[in-house]
């Protein structure tokens, strides 16, 4: 049971790793695509500032660990079916160059997976609606509300100053909104594999087996995320995070619109301040939807037939396909995994 438990860790590291390079986009998409930094530059900043975010708090695991089943309806085939959900969908739309949702794969995989292995009462459905599906509907419209206004207020009060000056201070501002971006991803998406690794320790101590673990490794109270756990998904995702994403960097920096520095910006600002938020009260948002939300929004400042709507409608698409679709690969895997109980 033990090797079966250090296999459910490897795959959710893993899980995050994936997690890093196909939400690399999230942070940096816009800083590459308006020329202020380089692919490499920005990825690499951007890794260390994921790692800095992911070890800045639990909220979000806390949630991801004991929010949606109990330990007691969860074993380690479980977790591993939930993490094949979500890192087969995470491949699957990384190979197409569509920014879907991390998050919600890995939320999509772990419903799937209880629901094959004790029934669809196992799962905490009232928590799905709370903690992910309306922050599903919401985080985005803020995003985007939010970069719309501040872009019109931004735009107003450079209304007098030469183009040239405000294309350089922008440039300026965005290393600064770029990290930004890069930090809160990490808050928030770093936390989801560190549930999911508290989840299989507790379930693995609630079957029984946990007389031989070492007192540092398991968790010591609900939903509590061992020191351990907090360093190795901030490293994954980090590292994750420098291993790029190129495909989905330019579906989000240009295939939705072509965005100024001073749009860059007040996207980034607006969207590192959403998922912020989010994170402090424990909500696993999708930074996916929310900065793609807030692109959205500095564009339609300017026009709204500016925003290739057709390619954004491709988004939206899998943004409602990802739980779904995620949770029906993890009730297979889960199907198959009973197989070598």
């Amino acid at each position: 049971m033990v090797s079966l438990l250090v296999a459910v860790i490897i795959t959710a590291l893993i899980f995050d790793f994936i997690n890093g390079f196909h939400d690399a986009a999230n942070a940096i998409a816009t800083v590459v695509s308006t020329g202020v930094m380089t692919v490499r530059t920005a990825v690499f900043i951007a890794g260390v500032l994921n790692f800095a975010g992911g070890i800045a708090g639990t909220a979000v695991a806390k949630t991801i660990a004991a929010g949606f089943a109990d330990p007691g309806n969860v074993d380690q085939f479980v977790v591993l079916a939930a993490l094949i959900g979500g890192i087969v969908w995470n491949l699957l739309t990384w190979w197409w160059g569509i920014p879907s949702s991390s998050s919600h794969a890995l939320i999509g995989g772990l419903c799937g997976a209880v629901v094959a292995h004790a029934g669809i009462s196992a799962f905490k459905w009232g928590a799905l609606g709370q903690k992910v599906l309306v922050p599903l509907v919401v985080s985005p419209l803020l995003g985007f509300l939010f970069a719309f206004l501040f872009m019109l207020g931004l735009l107003w009060l450079v209304r007098r100053r030469k183009p040239a000056l405000v294309d350089r201070n922008a440039r300026r501002l965005q290393l600064l909104s770029a990290c930004s971006m890069a930090f809160s991803h990490g808050s928030n998406d770093a936390q989801k594999a560190m549930g999911i690794i508290t989840l299989a320790i507790t379930a693995y101590v609630a079957a029984g087996h946990g007389g031989g673990l070492p007192h540092w490794f398991v968790p010591h109270g609900e939903g509590e995320v061992p020191q351990w756990v907090v360093f190795a998904c901030a490293i994954a995702i980090g590292v994750g995070t420098m291993a790029g994403g190129k495909r989905i960097i330019k579906t989000m920096g240009s295939k939705i619109i072509r965005i100024s520095p001073l749009q860059g910006f007040a996207a980034e600002t607006s969207g590192a301040l959403t998922i912020m938020v989010a994170s402090r009260y424990g909500v696993p948002v999708s930074t996916t939807h929310v900065i793609n939300a807030c692109i959205m929004g500095v564009g339609a400042v300017k026009r709204f037939s500016a925003v290739r709507w057709g390619v954004a409608g491709n988004i939206f698409i899998a943004w409602v396909l990802t739980i779904p679709m995620a949770a029906a690969i993890a009730f297979g895997s889960m199907l198959l995994l009973d197989l070598f109980r």
